[in-house]
Protein backbone atom coordinates (compact mmCIF):
# COMPACT_ATOMS: atom_id res chain seq x y z
CA UNK A 1 0.00 0.00 0.00
CA UNK A 2 1.39 3.54 -0.48
CA UNK A 3 1.48 5.67 2.15
CA UNK A 4 1.63 9.26 2.61
CA UNK A 5 1.86 11.20 6.27
CA UNK A 6 0.78 14.88 7.08
CA UNK A 7 1.86 16.53 10.04
CA UNK A 8 1.42 20.05 11.28
CA UNK A 9 2.23 22.73 13.95
CA UNK A 10 0.43 26.17 14.25
CA UNK A 11 3.31 28.10 15.99
CA UNK A 12 6.76 29.05 15.04
CA UNK A 13 7.63 27.68 19.14
CA UNK A 14 6.05 24.77 18.23
CA UNK A 15 8.09 24.37 15.24
CA UNK A 16 11.04 25.15 17.25
CA UNK A 17 10.46 22.84 20.10
CA UNK A 18 10.65 19.81 17.28
CA UNK A 19 6.90 18.16 18.06
CA UNK A 20 6.50 18.12 14.19
CA UNK A 21 9.61 15.36 14.47
CA UNK A 22 7.53 13.68 16.88
CA UNK A 23 4.54 13.41 14.77
CA UNK A 24 6.72 11.97 12.15
CA UNK A 25 8.34 9.46 14.46
CA UNK A 26 4.87 8.18 15.66
CA UNK A 27 3.88 8.02 12.03
CA UNK A 28 6.36 5.98 11.09
CA UNK A 29 6.65 4.04 13.80
CA UNK A 30 2.96 2.48 12.88
CA UNK A 31 3.79 2.07 9.36
CA UNK A 32 6.75 0.04 10.37
CA UNK A 33 4.58 -1.96 12.56
CA UNK A 34 1.65 -2.31 9.66
CA UNK A 35 5.01 -3.52 6.79
CA UNK A 36 4.14 -0.47 4.74
CA UNK A 37 6.75 1.63 3.05
CA UNK A 38 6.86 5.65 2.95
CA UNK A 39 8.66 7.40 0.77
CA UNK A 40 10.32 10.28 1.56
CA UNK A 41 8.65 12.50 -1.27
CA UNK A 42 5.08 11.83 0.46
CA UNK A 43 5.67 13.58 3.82
CA UNK A 44 3.68 16.51 3.78
CA UNK A 45 4.48 19.11 6.53
CA UNK A 46 3.03 22.48 6.90
CA UNK A 47 5.35 24.27 10.13
CA UNK A 48 4.06 27.42 12.29
CA UNK A 49 0.66 27.01 9.59
CA UNK A 50 -2.49 27.43 11.64
CA UNK A 51 -4.82 24.49 11.54
CA UNK A 52 -7.48 27.21 10.77
CA UNK A 53 -7.21 27.69 7.16
CA UNK A 54 -6.80 25.30 4.70
CA UNK A 55 -4.45 27.43 2.44
CA UNK A 56 -1.57 25.90 3.92
CA UNK A 57 1.45 24.28 0.89
CA UNK A 58 1.82 21.09 2.74
CA UNK A 59 -1.88 19.93 2.28
CA UNK A 60 -2.54 21.91 -1.01
CA UNK A 61 0.64 19.67 -2.05
CA UNK A 62 -1.08 16.72 -0.38
CA UNK A 63 -4.18 17.33 -2.47
CA UNK A 64 -2.29 17.96 -5.78
CA UNK A 65 -0.54 14.40 -5.11
CA UNK A 66 -3.96 12.42 -4.50
CA UNK A 67 -5.63 14.38 -7.65
CA UNK A 68 -2.53 12.23 -9.29
CA UNK A 69 -3.23 8.93 -7.64
CA UNK A 70 0.54 9.07 -5.97
CA UNK A 71 -0.63 6.82 -2.78
CA UNK A 72 -3.62 4.85 -1.31
CA UNK A 73 -3.90 6.22 2.12
CA UNK A 74 -2.95 9.11 4.25
CA UNK A 75 -2.22 9.07 7.84
CA UNK A 76 -2.23 11.80 10.13
CA UNK A 77 -2.05 11.66 14.37
CA UNK A 78 -4.97 13.74 15.22
CA UNK A 79 -8.15 15.42 13.38
CA UNK A 80 -6.96 18.91 14.96
CA UNK A 81 -3.35 18.59 12.71
CA UNK A 82 -5.81 18.53 9.36
CA UNK A 83 -7.73 21.24 10.16
CA UNK A 84 -9.29 22.91 13.71
CA UNK A 85 -12.65 23.57 11.96
CA UNK A 86 -14.75 20.41 11.22
CA UNK A 87 -16.25 21.68 8.29
CA UNK A 88 -12.64 22.18 7.27
CA UNK A 89 -11.94 18.87 7.89
CA UNK A 90 -14.92 17.47 5.98
CA UNK A 91 -14.17 18.93 2.97
CA UNK A 92 -10.58 17.48 2.63
CA UNK A 93 -11.91 14.02 3.40
CA UNK A 94 -14.15 13.96 1.24
CA UNK A 95 -12.32 15.54 -1.48
CA UNK A 96 -9.49 12.81 -0.64
CA UNK A 97 -11.92 10.01 -0.46
CA UNK A 98 -13.27 10.86 -3.64
CA UNK A 99 -9.74 10.96 -5.29
CA UNK A 100 -9.61 6.85 -3.89
CA UNK A 101 -7.45 8.02 -0.52
CA UNK A 102 -8.08 6.81 2.75
CA UNK A 103 -7.83 8.91 5.56
CA UNK A 104 -6.56 7.43 9.25
CA UNK A 105 -5.94 9.23 12.05
CA UNK A 106 -4.26 7.77 15.16
CA UNK A 107 -5.73 9.28 18.08
CA UNK A 108 -8.97 9.29 17.22
CA UNK A 109 -9.71 6.39 14.31
CA UNK A 110 -13.57 6.50 13.71
CA UNK A 111 -15.79 4.52 15.91
CA UNK A 112 -18.97 5.05 17.19
CA UNK A 113 -17.65 7.79 19.51
CA UNK A 114 -20.04 10.68 19.36
CA UNK A 115 -17.41 13.37 17.94
CA UNK A 116 -16.66 10.30 15.03
CA UNK A 117 -20.36 9.99 14.44
CA UNK A 118 -20.74 14.00 14.06
CA UNK A 119 -18.26 14.24 11.70
CA UNK A 120 -19.79 11.80 9.65
CA UNK A 121 -23.02 13.70 9.78
CA UNK A 122 -21.42 16.90 9.18
CA UNK A 123 -19.42 15.54 6.38
CA UNK A 124 -23.05 13.45 4.47
CA UNK A 125 -24.93 17.16 5.35
CA UNK A 126 -21.23 19.03 3.78
CA UNK A 127 -21.46 16.70 1.15
CA UNK A 128 -25.30 17.07 0.11
CA UNK A 129 -25.43 20.71 0.25
CA UNK A 130 -22.48 20.92 -2.16
CA UNK A 131 -24.07 18.43 -4.68
CA UNK A 132 -27.41 20.77 -4.43
CA UNK A 133 -26.14 24.14 -4.86
CA UNK A 134 -23.48 22.56 -7.81
CA UNK A 135 -26.49 20.86 -9.91
CA UNK A 136 -28.88 24.40 -8.88
CA UNK A 137 -25.72 26.19 -9.94
CA UNK A 138 -25.39 24.51 -13.37
CA UNK A 139 -29.10 24.44 -13.70
CA UNK A 140 -28.92 27.92 -13.32
CA UNK A 141 -26.55 28.46 -15.46
CA UNK A 142 -27.72 26.61 -18.54
CA UNK A 143 -30.61 28.29 -18.83
CA UNK A 144 -28.89 31.50 -19.68
CA UNK A 145 -26.99 29.99 -22.14
CA UNK A 146 -30.53 28.52 -23.38
CA UNK A 147 -32.09 31.71 -23.26
CA UNK A 148 -28.79 33.68 -24.84
CA UNK A 149 -29.08 30.77 -27.51
CA UNK A 150 -24.91 29.94 -26.93
CA UNK A 151 -25.85 25.91 -25.96
CA UNK A 152 -27.78 23.59 -27.99
CA UNK A 153 -30.45 21.31 -25.74
CA UNK A 154 -28.48 18.08 -27.28
CA UNK A 155 -25.68 16.47 -25.48
CA UNK A 156 -25.38 14.29 -28.82
CA UNK A 157 -26.73 15.46 -32.04
CA UNK A 158 -29.78 14.48 -32.83
CA UNK A 159 -30.54 12.29 -36.13
CA UNK A 160 -30.23 14.73 -39.06
CA UNK A 161 -28.07 16.82 -37.54
CA UNK A 162 -24.41 16.70 -36.42
CA UNK A 163 -21.99 19.21 -34.28
CA UNK A 164 -19.30 20.71 -34.96
CA UNK A 165 -16.24 18.97 -33.51
CA UNK A 166 -14.13 21.62 -32.14
CA UNK A 167 -17.67 23.37 -30.73
CA UNK A 168 -20.02 20.82 -29.99
CA UNK A 169 -22.82 22.48 -28.10
CA UNK A 170 -22.12 25.69 -30.01
CA UNK A 171 -26.05 26.02 -31.61
CA UNK A 172 -24.59 28.49 -34.68
CA UNK A 173 -22.20 26.00 -35.60
CA UNK A 174 -24.58 23.30 -35.54
CA UNK A 175 -24.74 21.51 -39.11
CA UNK A 176 -27.04 19.41 -41.21
CA UNK A 177 -26.16 15.83 -42.04
CA UNK A 178 -26.71 15.32 -45.62
CA UNK A 179 -27.83 11.92 -45.53
CA UNK A 180 -29.84 11.66 -42.61
CA UNK A 181 -31.59 15.08 -43.15
CA UNK A 182 -32.62 12.95 -46.44
CA UNK A 183 -33.77 10.12 -44.73
CA UNK A 184 -35.73 12.62 -42.20
CA UNK A 185 -37.64 13.86 -45.32
CA UNK A 186 -38.45 11.04 -47.01
CA UNK A 187 -40.21 9.34 -43.37
CA UNK A 188 -42.14 12.98 -43.23
CA UNK A 189 -43.23 12.29 -47.38
CA UNK A 190 -43.95 8.57 -46.44
CA UNK A 191 -45.51 9.28 -43.51
CA UNK A 192 -48.15 11.53 -45.78
CA UNK A 193 -48.79 9.59 -48.42
CA UNK A 194 -52.45 7.46 -48.16
CA UNK A 195 -52.63 4.18 -45.50
CA UNK A 196 -49.35 5.08 -44.21
CA UNK A 197 -48.23 3.82 -40.74
CA UNK A 198 -45.66 4.47 -38.43
CA UNK A 199 -45.42 0.63 -37.94
CA UNK A 200 -44.88 0.62 -41.81
CA UNK A 201 -42.34 3.33 -41.93
CA UNK A 202 -40.28 1.86 -39.29
CA UNK A 203 -40.93 -1.64 -41.38
CA UNK A 204 -39.19 -0.24 -44.37
CA UNK A 205 -36.42 1.63 -42.65
CA UNK A 206 -34.99 -2.21 -40.88
CA UNK A 207 -35.61 -3.46 -44.30
CA UNK A 208 -33.52 -0.35 -46.02
CA UNK A 209 -31.01 -1.76 -43.22
CA UNK A 210 -30.11 1.90 -42.17
CA UNK A 211 -29.25 1.80 -38.57
CA UNK A 212 -31.50 4.07 -35.78
CA UNK A 213 -30.78 7.23 -34.54
CA UNK A 214 -28.77 5.13 -31.69
CA UNK A 215 -27.07 2.80 -33.98
CA UNK A 216 -29.43 -0.29 -33.84
CA UNK A 217 -30.43 -2.92 -36.84
CA UNK A 218 -33.91 -2.53 -35.88
CA UNK A 219 -36.28 0.72 -35.98
CA UNK A 220 -39.59 0.82 -33.76
CA UNK A 221 -42.55 2.96 -33.65
CA UNK A 222 -41.19 5.14 -30.68
CA UNK A 223 -38.50 5.88 -32.78
CA UNK A 224 -39.78 6.98 -35.76
CA UNK A 225 -42.97 8.66 -33.77
CA UNK A 226 -40.21 10.68 -31.51
CA UNK A 227 -38.72 12.54 -35.26
CA UNK A 228 -41.51 13.12 -36.64
CA UNK A 229 -43.04 15.32 -34.08
CA UNK A 230 -39.53 16.70 -33.33
CA UNK A 231 -39.91 20.71 -33.95
CA UNK A 232 -36.19 21.11 -34.63
CA UNK A 233 -36.55 19.96 -38.21
CA UNK A 234 -38.26 23.50 -38.67
CA UNK A 235 -35.47 25.69 -37.24
CA UNK A 236 -36.44 25.97 -33.97
CA UNK A 237 -35.27 23.10 -31.09
CA UNK A 238 -37.18 23.68 -27.46
CA UNK A 239 -35.49 22.90 -24.20
CA UNK A 240 -37.19 22.61 -20.87
CA UNK A 241 -40.25 21.03 -22.51
CA UNK A 242 -40.48 18.63 -19.52
CA UNK A 243 -40.08 17.95 -15.75
CA UNK A 244 -39.22 14.50 -13.96
CA UNK A 245 -42.17 13.78 -11.29
CA UNK A 246 -42.33 10.52 -9.62
CA UNK A 247 -43.97 7.22 -11.81
CA UNK A 248 -47.22 7.56 -11.81
CA UNK A 249 -48.51 5.26 -14.44
CA UNK A 250 -47.76 1.21 -14.55
CA UNK A 251 -46.54 -0.85 -17.54
CA UNK A 252 -49.57 -3.29 -16.96
CA UNK A 253 -52.19 -2.44 -14.16
CA UNK A 254 -51.03 -5.93 -13.05
CA UNK A 255 -47.35 -4.47 -12.20
CA UNK A 256 -46.57 -2.27 -9.42
CA UNK A 257 -45.79 1.82 -10.59
CA UNK A 258 -42.77 0.84 -9.17
CA UNK A 259 -39.83 3.49 -7.59
CA UNK A 260 -39.01 4.95 -10.73
CA UNK A 261 -39.37 8.42 -12.32
CA UNK A 262 -41.35 9.78 -15.29
CA UNK A 263 -41.34 12.97 -17.72
CA UNK A 264 -44.27 15.01 -17.72
CA UNK A 265 -44.66 18.01 -20.21
CA UNK A 266 -44.24 21.59 -19.27
CA UNK A 267 -46.57 24.17 -20.75
CA UNK A 268 -45.88 25.58 -23.58
CA UNK A 269 -44.62 28.87 -22.21
CA UNK A 270 -41.93 27.56 -20.09
CA UNK A 271 -40.07 26.39 -23.31
CA UNK A 272 -36.77 27.98 -24.15
CA UNK A 273 -36.82 28.45 -28.04
CA UNK A 274 -32.95 28.19 -30.04
CA UNK A 275 -32.33 28.13 -33.38
CA UNK A 276 -31.09 25.61 -35.32
CA UNK A 277 -30.69 24.97 -39.00
CA UNK A 278 -34.27 23.36 -40.74
CA UNK A 279 -34.48 21.22 -43.61
CA UNK A 280 -38.32 20.48 -43.11
CA UNK A 281 -41.34 23.27 -43.75
CA UNK A 282 -43.78 24.18 -41.30
CA UNK A 283 -46.43 23.05 -43.30
CA UNK A 284 -45.58 19.46 -43.78
CA UNK A 285 -44.65 19.12 -39.95
CA UNK A 286 -47.81 20.51 -39.27
CA UNK A 287 -49.54 18.17 -41.61
CA UNK A 288 -47.66 15.46 -39.82
CA UNK A 289 -48.51 16.79 -36.60
CA UNK A 290 -52.79 16.46 -37.40
CA UNK A 291 -52.89 13.31 -38.94
CA UNK A 292 -50.36 11.80 -35.58
CA UNK A 293 -53.27 13.60 -33.61
CA UNK A 294 -56.28 11.75 -35.82
CA UNK A 295 -54.38 8.18 -35.61
CA UNK A 296 -54.08 8.37 -32.08
CA UNK A 297 -57.54 8.89 -31.87
CA UNK A 298 -58.36 6.05 -34.52
CA UNK A 299 -56.37 3.99 -32.06
CA UNK A 300 -57.73 0.20 -31.53
CA UNK A 301 -57.91 1.51 -27.78
CA UNK A 302 -59.88 4.10 -28.46
CA UNK A 303 -61.36 2.44 -31.15
CA UNK A 304 -65.16 1.57 -30.18
CA UNK A 305 -66.59 0.42 -33.84
CA UNK A 306 -66.24 -3.21 -32.88
CA UNK A 307 -68.03 -3.89 -29.09
CA UNK A 308 -65.93 -5.80 -26.28
CA UNK A 309 -67.76 -5.58 -23.15
CA UNK A 310 -64.50 -6.29 -21.28
CA UNK A 311 -62.26 -3.37 -23.39
CA UNK A 312 -59.35 -2.54 -21.71
CA UNK A 313 -59.89 -5.13 -18.28
CA UNK A 314 -58.64 -7.77 -19.69
CA UNK A 315 -55.06 -8.71 -18.07
CA UNK A 316 -52.52 -12.49 -18.86
CA UNK A 317 -51.69 -13.99 -16.16
CA UNK A 318 -49.31 -15.57 -17.74
CA UNK A 319 -47.01 -12.02 -18.69
CA UNK A 320 -49.12 -9.84 -17.01
CA UNK A 321 -50.02 -7.36 -19.61
CA UNK A 322 -52.57 -6.08 -20.85
CA UNK A 323 -54.63 -7.98 -23.63
CA UNK A 324 -56.80 -5.76 -26.11
CA UNK A 325 -60.06 -7.12 -28.40
CA UNK A 326 -58.77 -8.02 -31.96
CA UNK A 327 -61.09 -9.45 -34.56
CA UNK A 328 -59.34 -12.92 -36.34
CA UNK A 329 -61.46 -14.29 -39.63
CA UNK A 330 -64.32 -12.76 -38.19
CA UNK A 331 -64.41 -13.95 -34.98
CA UNK A 332 -63.58 -11.26 -31.47
CA UNK A 333 -61.01 -12.10 -29.61
CA UNK A 334 -58.86 -10.70 -26.59
CA UNK A 335 -55.11 -10.86 -27.25
CA UNK A 336 -52.34 -10.48 -25.35
CA UNK A 337 -50.35 -7.47 -26.15
CA UNK A 338 -47.13 -9.55 -25.29
CA UNK A 339 -48.47 -11.66 -29.03
CA UNK A 340 -47.61 -8.37 -30.87
CA UNK A 341 -45.84 -6.37 -29.08
CA UNK A 342 -42.54 -6.03 -31.77
CA UNK A 343 -40.06 -5.40 -28.92
CA UNK A 344 -40.79 -8.70 -27.26
CA UNK A 345 -41.12 -10.67 -30.25
CA UNK A 346 -37.01 -9.18 -31.01
CA UNK A 347 -36.53 -10.12 -28.36
CA UNK A 348 -37.48 -13.76 -28.25
CA UNK A 349 -39.65 -13.36 -25.10
CA UNK A 350 -43.12 -13.35 -27.33
CA UNK A 351 -46.57 -14.26 -24.94
CA UNK A 352 -47.61 -17.76 -25.82
CA UNK A 353 -51.09 -17.61 -23.71
CA UNK A 354 -54.23 -18.77 -25.41
CA UNK A 355 -56.26 -16.56 -27.59
CA UNK A 356 -59.19 -15.61 -25.52
CA UNK A 357 -62.63 -16.10 -27.47
CA UNK A 358 -64.21 -12.38 -26.47
CA UNK A 359 -68.13 -13.64 -27.10
CA UNK A 360 -67.34 -16.72 -24.53
CA UNK A 361 -65.44 -14.78 -22.12
CA UNK A 362 -67.73 -11.40 -22.15
CA UNK A 363 -71.05 -14.00 -21.13
CA UNK A 364 -69.09 -15.61 -18.81
CA UNK A 365 -68.24 -12.50 -16.53
CA UNK A 366 -71.70 -10.97 -16.90
CA UNK A 367 -73.32 -14.17 -15.86
CA UNK A 368 -71.23 -14.24 -12.89
CA UNK A 369 -71.50 -10.53 -12.42
CA UNK A 370 -75.33 -11.40 -12.33
CA UNK A 371 -74.63 -13.87 -10.24
CA UNK A 372 -73.16 -11.93 -7.70
CA UNK A 373 -76.32 -9.23 -7.78
CA UNK A 374 -78.28 -11.42 -7.55
CA UNK A 375 -76.92 -13.09 -4.11
CA UNK A 376 -75.67 -10.01 -2.58
CA UNK A 377 -74.67 -12.71 0.28
CA UNK A 378 -71.40 -13.66 -1.91
CA UNK A 379 -69.86 -9.71 -1.54
CA UNK A 380 -70.99 -9.85 2.26
CA UNK A 381 -69.07 -13.56 2.67
CA UNK A 382 -66.55 -11.95 0.67
CA UNK A 383 -66.11 -8.82 2.37
CA UNK A 384 -66.38 -10.77 6.07
CA UNK A 385 -63.91 -12.56 5.39
CA UNK A 386 -61.51 -9.92 3.76
CA UNK A 387 -62.14 -8.51 7.39
CA UNK A 388 -60.96 -11.24 9.37
CA UNK A 389 -64.32 -13.17 10.83
CA UNK A 390 -67.85 -12.94 11.38
CA UNK A 391 -70.08 -9.73 12.09
CA UNK A 392 -70.63 -9.84 15.60
CA UNK A 393 -70.75 -6.33 16.94
CA UNK A 394 -73.09 -7.76 19.57
CA UNK A 395 -70.59 -10.14 21.24
CA UNK A 396 -67.90 -7.96 20.86
CA UNK A 397 -69.51 -4.86 23.18
CA UNK A 398 -70.38 -7.63 25.59
CA UNK A 399 -66.74 -8.02 25.88
CA UNK A 400 -66.12 -4.57 26.14
CA UNK A 401 -68.97 -4.25 28.96
CA UNK A 402 -67.20 -7.20 31.06
CA UNK A 403 -63.88 -5.42 30.66
CA UNK A 404 -65.40 -1.89 31.88
CA UNK A 405 -66.51 -3.94 35.00
CA UNK A 406 -63.14 -5.24 35.68
CA UNK A 407 -61.70 -2.22 35.40
CA UNK A 408 -64.28 -0.59 38.35
CA UNK A 409 -63.66 -3.89 40.66
CA UNK A 410 -59.91 -2.95 40.25
CA UNK A 411 -60.33 0.83 41.16
CA UNK A 412 -62.48 -0.12 44.20
CA UNK A 413 -59.67 -2.33 45.30
CA UNK A 414 -57.11 0.56 44.84
CA UNK A 415 -59.11 2.41 47.32
CA UNK A 416 -59.97 -0.35 49.99
CA UNK A 417 -55.59 -0.76 49.69
CA UNK A 418 -55.84 3.03 50.02
CA UNK A 419 -57.52 2.64 53.43
CA UNK A 420 -55.39 -0.70 54.56
CA UNK A 421 -52.61 2.12 54.47
CA UNK A 422 -54.35 4.62 56.38
CA UNK A 423 -55.38 2.39 58.91
CA UNK A 424 -51.93 0.71 59.55
CA UNK A 425 -52.81 -2.71 58.50
CA UNK A 426 -50.27 -2.62 55.38
CA UNK A 427 -46.85 -0.70 55.57
CA UNK A 428 -45.94 1.61 52.86
CA UNK A 429 -43.76 -0.95 50.65
CA UNK A 430 -46.75 -3.10 50.10
CA UNK A 431 -48.73 -0.43 49.24
CA UNK A 432 -46.50 0.41 46.89
CA UNK A 433 -46.12 -3.28 45.30
CA UNK A 434 -50.18 -3.71 45.57
CA UNK A 435 -50.74 -0.30 44.02
CA UNK A 436 -47.93 -1.10 40.75
CA UNK A 437 -50.06 -4.68 40.26
CA UNK A 438 -53.18 -3.05 40.01
CA UNK A 439 -52.10 -0.03 37.90
CA UNK A 440 -50.43 -2.76 35.24
CA UNK A 441 -53.93 -4.61 34.90
CA UNK A 442 -55.69 -1.66 34.74
CA UNK A 443 -53.16 -0.63 31.43
CA UNK A 444 -54.14 -3.56 30.53
CA UNK A 445 -57.56 -3.88 30.19
CA UNK A 446 -57.54 -0.13 29.34
CA UNK A 447 -56.10 -1.18 26.05
CA UNK A 448 -58.50 -4.45 25.62
CA UNK A 449 -60.90 -2.05 25.78
CA UNK A 450 -59.93 0.61 23.29
CA UNK A 451 -59.38 -2.93 20.49
CA UNK A 452 -62.10 -4.23 21.23
CA UNK A 453 -64.22 -0.61 20.65
CA UNK A 454 -62.18 -0.25 17.24
CA UNK A 455 -63.45 -3.88 16.29
CA UNK A 456 -67.19 -2.66 17.36
CA UNK A 457 -67.09 0.28 15.91
CA UNK A 458 -65.47 -1.45 12.37
CA UNK A 459 -67.99 -4.59 12.52
CA UNK A 460 -70.72 -1.70 12.69
CA UNK A 461 -69.60 0.30 9.73
CA UNK A 462 -69.25 -3.14 7.46
CA UNK A 463 -72.75 -4.15 8.84
CA UNK A 464 -73.46 -0.23 7.32
CA UNK A 465 -71.67 -1.95 4.04
CA UNK A 466 -73.70 -5.02 4.17
CA UNK A 467 -77.13 -3.11 4.09
CA UNK A 468 -76.16 -0.81 1.31
CA UNK A 469 -74.90 -3.77 -0.50
CA UNK A 470 -78.72 -5.40 -0.03
CA UNK A 471 -80.19 -1.81 -1.14
CA UNK A 472 -77.67 -1.59 -4.24
CA UNK A 473 -77.98 -4.83 -5.80
CA UNK A 474 -82.39 -4.54 -5.06
CA UNK A 475 -82.07 -1.62 -7.26
CA UNK A 476 -79.63 -2.85 -9.63
CA UNK A 477 -81.69 -6.70 -10.24
CA UNK A 478 -84.69 -5.32 -12.79
CA UNK A 479 -82.51 -4.38 -15.19
CA UNK A 480 -80.19 -6.98 -15.29
CA UNK A 481 -82.36 -9.11 -17.92
CA UNK A 482 -83.32 -6.71 -20.12
CA UNK A 483 -79.57 -4.42 -20.32
CA UNK A 484 -78.37 -3.26 -23.72
CA UNK A 485 -74.67 -3.12 -24.11
CA UNK A 486 -74.48 0.23 -22.81
CA UNK A 487 -75.86 -0.54 -19.37
CA UNK A 488 -73.76 -3.80 -19.35
CA UNK A 489 -70.36 -1.84 -19.75
CA UNK A 490 -71.48 0.65 -17.12
CA UNK A 491 -72.06 -1.79 -14.70
CA UNK A 492 -68.85 -3.76 -15.24
CA UNK A 493 -66.65 -0.59 -15.41
CA UNK A 494 -68.21 0.01 -11.77
CA UNK A 495 -68.13 -3.36 -9.96
CA UNK A 496 -65.06 -5.15 -12.11
CA UNK A 497 -61.21 -3.82 -11.31
CA UNK A 498 -59.70 -6.33 -13.78
CA UNK A 499 -60.40 -9.50 -15.06
CA UNK A 500 -57.43 -11.97 -15.40
CA UNK A 501 -57.08 -15.06 -17.56
CA UNK A 502 -54.66 -17.89 -17.04
CA UNK A 503 -55.80 -20.64 -20.24
CA UNK A 504 -57.83 -23.28 -18.39
CA UNK A 505 -58.17 -20.03 -15.36
CA UNK A 506 -60.40 -16.87 -14.94
CA UNK A 507 -59.84 -14.77 -11.86
CA UNK A 508 -62.85 -12.11 -11.67
CA UNK A 509 -61.69 -8.76 -9.55
CA UNK A 510 -64.40 -6.83 -8.17
CA UNK A 511 -64.80 -4.15 -6.06
CA UNK A 512 -68.05 -3.17 -3.88
CA UNK A 513 -69.37 0.01 -3.98
CA UNK A 514 -70.27 1.05 -0.23
CA UNK A 515 -71.56 4.27 -0.83
CA UNK A 516 -72.16 6.53 -3.51
CA UNK A 517 -69.07 9.04 -3.26
CA UNK A 518 -67.29 6.17 -1.16
CA UNK A 519 -64.49 3.95 -1.23
CA UNK A 520 -64.34 0.29 -3.67
CA UNK A 521 -63.67 -2.52 -1.18
CA UNK A 522 -62.30 -5.28 -3.53
CA UNK A 523 -62.45 -8.85 -3.50
CA UNK A 524 -62.25 -11.52 -6.68
CA UNK A 525 -63.26 -15.06 -7.55
CA UNK A 526 -61.86 -17.69 -9.23
CA UNK A 527 -63.44 -19.21 -12.52
CA UNK A 528 -62.14 -22.44 -13.12
CA UNK A 529 -64.73 -23.58 -15.44
CA UNK A 530 -63.63 -21.01 -18.19
CA UNK A 531 -62.38 -23.30 -20.87
CA UNK A 532 -65.26 -26.00 -20.02
CA UNK A 533 -67.58 -23.47 -21.40
CA UNK A 534 -65.79 -22.79 -24.35
CA UNK A 535 -66.77 -25.21 -27.64
CA UNK A 536 -65.79 -25.25 -31.69
CA UNK A 537 -63.30 -23.38 -33.05
CA UNK A 538 -62.70 -20.67 -31.07
CA UNK A 539 -62.54 -22.77 -27.73
CA UNK A 540 -59.17 -24.33 -29.59
CA UNK A 541 -57.29 -21.39 -31.12
CA UNK A 542 -53.90 -20.74 -30.45
CA UNK A 543 -51.60 -17.74 -30.92
CA UNK A 544 -50.16 -18.03 -34.30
Amino acid sequence: MRIAIYVRVSTQRQALTQTIEQQIERLQAHIATQGWVLDSEHIYRDDGYSGSKLNRPGLDSLRDHARLAEFDQVLITAPDRLARNYVHQVVVIDELERRGVKVEFLDRPMSDDPHDQLLLQIRGAVAEYERTLIADRMRRGRQTRYRAGTLTPWTHPVYGYRFDPEHPRDPTLVQIDPSESEMVKQMFGWYLAPDSTLYLIAKKLTDLGLPTPTGKPRWNVSSVRNILKNPAYTGTAYTNRTRLVPAQKRKSAMLPIGSGASMVPRSPEEWIPIHVPGFVSQATFDQVQEKLARNQQMSPRNNTSHVYLLRGLISCGQCRLSASGKTRSGYRYYICRGHTDALLIAQGERCIARYAPADQLDELVWQDLCQVLTHPEIMAYALERAHGGHWLPQELQAQVEALQKASQQIERQQERLLEAYLADIIKMSELERKRKELANKQEAIRIQITQLQTQVDQRKELNQVADSIETFCAQIRPILAQADFTQKRQLIELLIDRVIISNENVEIHYVIPTHPEGPHVPFYHLRTDYRNLLSGRQATARAG
